[in-house]
């Protein structure tokens, strides 16, 4: 064992000395130069690795040449970085008196950005087999609720986060050795050498950075070079791939005019020209898409209404929207009432879900405004409209409603209480997001019969969590469909089974002939493909059922924000809001559509054809096949109607958000 540490740490004089002489030329620069060649060897490595991995798909695209030389350029861009904080203060520090503080200096901010490099990179393999893209602005998200993710990966992904951790200390260490030991021939210059040479090394570095002469800085935007958003993640490395999330937090709510711009009239003329908006009469200038709804179903009582939003259960889970049999509960209740055959999640996250469902709110490419600054107070939703007319509002939630900032953003906005895991007392079953699906249901029965009992209308909104990773499940609840317990597919299983325990009590209740119940996913489970933009895992069940709702087949394509205007109508609920959304009881047989926001991509979707709004690039036109699940990229481009309504619907959310206009008048 001597004999083998001896020989490592020869070896490794070996290395710190050859990269000395090799780097000895860049004098107060070495450390700096000495951390490119060390960063570049790593995100190589780590890149190759990702395509030998992921090579099936890679090879589809016939790019594996481009995919190595740019990003061998994007590596570059992002080491430019790192090495543009010593370039910054070198006319400072680089001289002999304050040698020994420029090279403290240099080890700290060399070894911190090969640290960070090598975990963002070992972060990698799990963040993609979870989300099919390198770690982007969900990575980041995730990071505000430390609890939540490290309790999902200590369950989930135990071996990866040690082994993770684990090398990435080491490494650390090792690299700062290694620098330590390499920086001792660094040569010193004169301080008018070091003037006189910094403006060209300035230069150099900048142009590393910028890696363009065109008129736009090099961004992740240019390395989309497939149409499968994977291949080209694959491209830019994780590091600059969270980098840049982090610096478009700082411009979200302008967020939406990476795709272009559209003259604010025009915007409010295409949304306005809907055919189910036609009709509408928009008399507010400071509120441009409020609007007064009459309700097609007159009633002289109008309706309580219960949303129950479940955790990532797309599609690929129904078997008769073509995914998988574990939803039999789901299966027997779409016959009870309306079921939408073409229902299309907005987004990926669940807060993307509820600003959609809750909200009627269209996606961005910034975060969702559940979690904005700007949407914190009287930003609309069903429960501050509904608040108005005398509904008692509520969240029910399994977890800890502080999650994802949904407490603060409902109690900010109409929901009158919320209960959430503190509030389940002694429950059947526990996991790392709180009680499980069937205590959740339990405390929903006891809050809509002690709510009804108080003989005032309600809205109940129930958020599941059972269908989360690490999957977790009371045991001897439902025959597996996987033999290993904690799968997705018994996880669905195991909500479904909940969902429909929940179902069959509630229709045992005086309420039910008095509620709308309307069953939706926030989102599918993982998205993933070759696609650009993966249509098919954006398509989700959506389920209306209660009171005297007759059975009825939805098959024109729908989207989330269009539940809001059809529940109301449902209700009997004659109301004012800014939503957008199509009432389907008002109309359900006239052609669809359906908006998706995936990364930085925003869909939008009618008939077969989907127009692709692209950062600081020109739009696509693809060709959906539902029955397939695919989506074709042709060379042919989206008209300028196309383009016009899809950038109408994307930059509108934005701009009311930004000016603070998704309100009701008082």
């Amino acid at each position: 064992m001597v004999k083998i540490f001896g020989a490592i740490k020869q070896r490794f004089s070996v290395f710190a000395g050859c990269l000395a002489r090799l780097t000895q030329w860049a004098g107060p620069y070495a450390t700096m130069l000495q951390m490119v060649l060390i960063g570049a060897v790593v995100l190589s490595v780590s890149r190759i690795s990702l395509v030998v991995w992921q090579w099936d798909r890679v090879r589809a695209t016939g790019i594996l040449h481009e995919i190595l030389l740019q990003g061998a350029r994007a590596d570059l861009i992002v080491l430019g970085f790192f090495v543009a904080l010593a370039v910054l203060v070198a006319p400072f520090l680089a001289h002999k008196k304050t040698q020994r503080a420029w090279r403290i200096y240099n080890l700290c901010v060399a070894t911190l950005a090969l640290v960070f490099i090598i975990f963002m990179e070992l972060s990698t393999p799990p963040f993609m087999m979870q989300f099919d893209l390198r770690p982007n602005r969900l990575f980041v998200e995730y990071l505000s609720y430390p609890k939540e993710v490290l309790s999902t990966l200590w369950n989930g992904f135990r071996l990866a986060l040690i082994l993770g951790v684990g090398f990435t200390v080491i490494l650390g260490l090792s690299i700062y050795r290694l620098l330590k030991a390499a920086s001792t021939a660094v040569v010193t210059w004169s301080s008018k050498k070091i003037l006189l040479t910094w403006p060209l090394v300035f230069v150099l570095v900048f142009f590393q950075i910028r890696s363009t002469t065109d008129h736009r800085a090099a961004n992740p935007a240019l390395f989309a070079l497939t149409g499968d958003a994977l291949v080209n993640s694959l491209i830019i490395n994780s590091s600059w791939s969270v980098l840049d999330a982090i610096s478009s937090l700082s411009l979200e709510s302008r967020s939406s005019e990476v795709y272009g711009q559209l003259a604010r009239e025009k915007v409010f003329k295409q949304i306005k020209s809907a055919p189910w908006l036609s009709d509408y009469q928009f008399t507010s200038t400071d509120f441009p898409t409020l609007h007064r709804q009459e309700p097609a179903i007159k009633r002289e009582k109008p309706l309580n209404l219960v949303i129950v939003l479940e955790e990532s259960l797309g599609a690929t889970f129904v078997e008769s929207l073509g995914g998988l049999p574990v939803t039999p509960e789901l299966e027997k209740l779409k016959n009870d009432g309306w079921w939408f055959e073409n229902l299309y999640a907005t987004g990926t996250r669940s807060v993307r879900g509820i600003e959609a469902v809750v909200s009627g709110y269209a996606p961005t490419p910034a975060r969702s405004v559940v979690k904005l600054s700007l949407a914190q107070h009287n930003f609309y939703t069903l429960a501050l409209g509904l608040g108005k007319q005398g509904y008692h509002t509520e969240f029910v939630y399994g977890g800890e409603a502080h999650f994802d900032n949904m407490r603060g953003f409902f109690t900010g906005n109409g929901f009158q209480q919320v209960v959430d895991r503190s509030d389940i007392q002694n429950p059947v079953f526990e996991g790392s997001w709180g009680a499980s699906d069937e205590d959740l249901f339990n405390k929903s029965l006891e809050r809509l019969k002690q709510l009804h009992s108080e003989n005032k209308p309600f809205f109940s909104l129930i958020f599941s969590s059972s269908n989360h990773e690490p999957f977790e499940f009371p045991d001897g609840r439902i025959e597996l469909h996987d033999a290993n317990k904690q799968t997705v597919n018994n996880a669905v299983k195991y909500a479904d089974y909940a969902l429909g325990k929940f179902i069959a009590e509630a229709k045992k209740q005086d309420y039910w002939k008095d509620t709308v119940f309307l069953i939706v996913a926030d989102h599918d489970n993982r998205v993933y493909g070759d696609s650009l933009v993966p249509i098919h895992k954006f398509h989700i069940p959506g389920l209306i059922l209660g009171a005297d709702i007759q059975p009825k087949r939805i098959t024109t394509i729908a989207s989330q924000i269009d539940l809001g205007a059809t529940l109301l109508s449902f209700m009997g609920i004659t109301s004012e809001h800014p939503m957008i959304g199509r009432d389907f009881v008002k109309d359900s047989e006239s052609p669809g559509r359906a908006m998706m926001q995936f990364d930085n991509y925003f869909a939008w979707l009618e008939g077969s054809s989907a127009t692709i709004l692209r950062p600081n690039k020109t739009p696509l036109l693809g060709q959906y096949n539902a029955a397939k699940g695919e989506l074709i990229l042709g060379q042919d481009k989206p008209s300028d109607a196309q383009v016009e309504k899809a950038m109408a619907h994307v930059i509108l959310p934005s701009l009311l958000y930004r000016e603070q206009r998704y309100k009701l008048s008082k």
